[in-house]
């Protein structure tokens, strides 16, 4: 009997297990059968979204008055889930659900008056409202302080013009904060900037083409348009020209979802290939008995269990409060090129089956990549780490 790569850590309660294993069910009835269907439309259509909003796992860490699962210092069930999409490749989805439960929920729940909270958090939770986080536009990439998209207040409301690219839930999203610039003056640097919410119908806010990606290919991701769209000054989140510190605030829980994915698709590569290699023979033998097969996968089961231990103890550190940018960006650069050494080591392991998409492990080859781009290239993160440790000196 071989090592049982999804065995119960010490991280985990009772709770968390209880809640992994309503995850498992969801995928198994909803999900998991329609993965393949959904790569080849190119879309998720959004009864899986109503459905698990309907089993409380879109809110599990907002707040109970307004719908949400109240485990607002507990990431550790959101890695449950995490991690249940990975076993069984339902990436795309799970991208998309990380992008609405770790980021925009939070900043909603975290910055929203108590009116905005009583109006958008319920839907959000219950998914009957999709929410996404519009900051990416052509040409500025990871230098926020090049936004163009500039909101002009007139009157009671705010005029909002520009474009984003690689918006993440873009075409299926109801609710989209947008990073605008809303003071002209270049000497406010960095409180230039603010965060707007755009709603589903107002005029002027349109989708762009559903950008046509390597990977997660049914993952929902679109260029949004704004052409004067008006937008009350009660759809401001926060105040006006805090919107910078606002991401600096909030960036180090989106890095650390795609750490605690990053770990746990390397777990789902590494189990598949367990599998195939203990049954794929050649040379009249199976193909676990070489000895490069069984380096590669003691070197590869080494690098993610010490990854793995940095990226618990990273969770532990964020629901305590203690985790900071610097810290998130170690877990996000590293667990993300683990990931991706990884699963392409498994594809070598695989041989010709693992360039084939009827296998998860290609599947999953193609939708990794893009992990140590998105939340922050691993260029970024080095020059945050290096900026902390050789400025401060």
């Amino acid at each position: 009997m071989g090592k049982d790569l999804w065995a119960r850590r010490p991280f985990f309660t009772d709770d968390h297990e209880a809640f992994r294993a309503s995850v498992a069910q969801f995928l198994d009835r909803h999900v998991t059968a329609h993965v393949e269907a959904w790569d080849e439309a190119g879309i998720i259509p959004r009864e899986p979204w109503r459905e698990a909003g309907r089993q409380g796992l879109l809110g599990i860490n907002a707040p109970e008055e307004h719908g949400g699962g109240g485990a607002l210092s507990d990431f550790g069930f959101r890695c449950a889930m995490i991690e249940e999409f990975a076993r069984v490749n339902a990436t795309s989805l799970g991208s998309g659900f990380s992008c609405h439960a770790d980021i925009v929920l939070p900043y909603v729940f975290d910055l929203a008056t108590p009116e905005q909270a009583e109006r958008w958090v319920p839907d959000l939770c219950a998914g009957g409202k999709i929410g996404a986080i519009a900051m990416t536009e052509p040409g500025t990439g990871s230098d926020l302080q090049g936004i163009r998209t500039t909101a002009r207040r007139d009157g009671d409301n705010w005029v909002l013009n520009g474009a984003k690219t690689f918006i993440t839930n873009g075409i299926h999203s109801d609710l989209v904060i947008v990073v605008a610039r809303t003071d002209p003056d270049p000497g406010a640097r960095s409180r230039a900037f603010s965060l707007l919410v755009v709603e589903r119908g107002m005029p002027g806010f349109t989708r762009g083409r559903k950008l046509d990606k390597i990977g997660l290919s049914s993952q929902d991701t679109a260029e949004l348009f704004f052409d004067d769209v008006v937008v009350p000054a009660g759809n401001v989140l926060g105040e006006v020209g805090r919107g910078l510190p606002y991401l600096m605030s909030h960036l180090p829980l989106e890095r650390l979802g795609i750490a605690v994915a990053a770990c746990a698709g390397a777990r789902a590569a590494l189990g598949w290939t367990l599998d195939h290699v203990q049954q794929r023979q050649a040379f009249g033998t199976p193909i676990a008995s070489f000895q490069n097969t069984r380096f590669a996968v003691a070197e590869m089961l080494t690098e993610l269990e010490v990854t793995q231990a940095y990226v618990d103890d990273a969770v532990r550190r964020f629901d305590r409060g203690e985790l900071g940018a610097v810290d998130a960006a170690k877990a996000k650069w590293w667990s993300t090129e683990m990931h991706k050494r990884t699963v392409d080591r498994c594809v070598q392991l695989f041989g010709g089956y693992g360039y084939m998409r009827e296998y998860p492990i290609a599947r999953a080859y193609a939708d990794t990549r893009v992990t140590t781009i998105y939340g922050g290239t691993t260029e970024i993160m080095k020059h945050i780490i290096a900026r902390d440790v050789l400025e401060s000196r």
